[in-house]
């Protein structure tokens, strides 16, 4: 009867203690399917995706808060095929491509990449256009007016600058005359950007 008293105690003391440590984090099948995405340097409002290979979107999400951004995903369960992260900045998007099969995750490994975005300013009835391109990709411009009284868009410009600069750039000299809302859409590496312009 002593001996039972002391099993019976023992195993009320480990199921004691086992629901004592219910919340502490333990190492679940769930927390190890996850991958970790770390980001440095992100700002509120950056827009996060998850895209496939075909260019789908998988997944979308607004960074809430500015500074360093860590986030576990499950993407074990995604068919089997090549993913890429793209977090869209201000002036850049950042590509940070992966691989799943198997119910198994990894990231490729020193094939992350980064579209710089045009810049388009104006000034007066100027409008500069400049483009960091590390890899020397062509950009095509094409501006288009609208006039004050809001009809179409009319393309009134077009040109493709390839150049063998990591630079480009670019200066327009628009009719001040012509009062409206000119839409300049810039493409290049895939990606296509568009800006509108009041004078």
């Amino acid at each position: 009867m002593k001996k039972l008293m002391k099993n019976t105690l023992v195993i009320v003391a480990l199921f004691t203690a086992l629901l004592a440590n219910a919340n502490a984090p333990l190492n679940n099948l769930n927390d190890a399917r996850k991958t970790t995405l770390s980001l440095d340097n992100v700002k509120q409002g950056n827009i996060l995706l998850i895209k496939n290979n075909y260019d789908v979107v998988i997944y979308k999400e607004k960074i809430e808060t500015s500074g360093n951004y860590i986030k576990g995903f499950d993407l074990s369960e995604l068919p089997k095929g090549d993913y890429f992260f793209e977090l869209n900045k201000d002036s850049e998007i950042k590509i940070i491509p992966f691989h799943v099969s198997n119910n198994l995750v990894a990231y490729k490994t020193g094939k992350e990449s980064t579209i710089f975005k045009p810049s388009i300013k104006s000034i007066d009835n100027k409008v500069y256009i400049s483009k960091l391109s590390l890899n020397q990709e062509p950009l095509d411009i094409n501006v288009y007016y609208e006039d004050a009284q809001g009809d179409d868009f009319n393309l009134i410009y077009s040109e493709t600058i390839t150049n063998d600069s990591k630079n480009i750039g670019r200066v327009l000299s628009l009719d001040g005359r012509l009062e409206g809302t000119y839409k300049i859409v810039t493409k290049t590496e895939g990606r296509t950007f568009v800006d509108y312009v009041q004078f």
